[in-house]
């Protein structure tokens, strides 16, 4: 069998790559993104405030299934911040410095920012939000009344989309692994989306939420509404979260 995919894992071997920026010594990229003085900011409460019932894991585990209908009721922006603490929170920042987060990350990398459209969480306008990890705050990205539209559009028009309280949008941000494992990163990009996506379902299964993890989407449409250049920062996984 021969194509891209396959190329892709062969040129991504140990034999084929290249010395790393971080061997060359050249200077790691910021471990997050800095807030955008020009876009307005929210405080999320604290993560450790929700006090959920004691739960089996094996149980939570055994009940997650995807769902892709949702209750009509909004979730609180408390569920929303264990919501996001579980699945891209910072527990602390090492003295190397790297980030020790609530999921795990080829070499502590983290490679990840969170956007998420807003379609129904108590106290916010609708809309596409930033997640500032290293603050674990929010800022708004846009607020046009159209953008669910839009962003559902580019998921090739699934309707979860628009039916969801909210939908996460992780973007991997090339460079931040790629400074440690060159083209070998991209391997451990799509790794570690795996990792924070199963963290999401759990922790939605134990708010009484469902999940939808979607990867098809429309590459290029929908880095365009985020931003994104499609090449150093693009989306790598999409997941909608609702009320069973």
């Amino acid at each position: 069998m021969k194509g891209i995919g396959r190329d892709f894992m062969q040129k991504t071997q140990y034999d084929y790559l290249e010395p790393s920026d971080q061997t060359m010594g050249l200077p790691q990229p910021p471990l997050f993104d800095e807030p955008d003085p020009d876009r307005e900011q929210f405080d999320l409460p604290d993560p450790s405030g929700l006090h959920l019932p004691p739960v089996d894991l094996v149980q939570l585990i055994t009940d997650r299934r995807t769902l892709r209908r949702y209750a009509d009721d909004p979730i609180s922006p408390a569920e929303l911040s264990t919501l996001l603490w579980c699945t891209q929170g910072v527990k602390r920042v090492t003295g190397r410095p790297s980030t020790q987060r609530t999921v795990p990350s080829a070499g502590a990398r983290h490679a990840f920012e969170t956007y998420l459209l807003f379609n129904r969480v108590e106290g916010f306008d609708p809309g596409l939000y930033h997640y500032l990890s290293g603050e674990h705050r929010l800022e708004a990205v846009d607020l046009e009344s159209t953008i669910a539209d839009r962003i559902t559009e580019s998921a090739l028009s699934q309707k979860q989309v628009q039916a969801s309280a909210v939908t996460f949008l992780w973007v991997a941000d090339v460079y931040r692994m790629a400074w440690r494992y060159g083209e070998r990163g991209y391997r451990y990009l799509h790794l570690d989306a795996g990792h924070v996506c199963q963290n999401l379902y759990l922790i939605a299964e134990a708010l009484g939420c469902g999940v939808c993890a979607i990867a098809a989407y429309d590459d290029e449409g929908i880095n365009t509404l985020l931003g994104l250049d499609g090449e150093t920062r693009f989306v790598i996984y999409v997941a909608t979260v609702g009320k069973k």
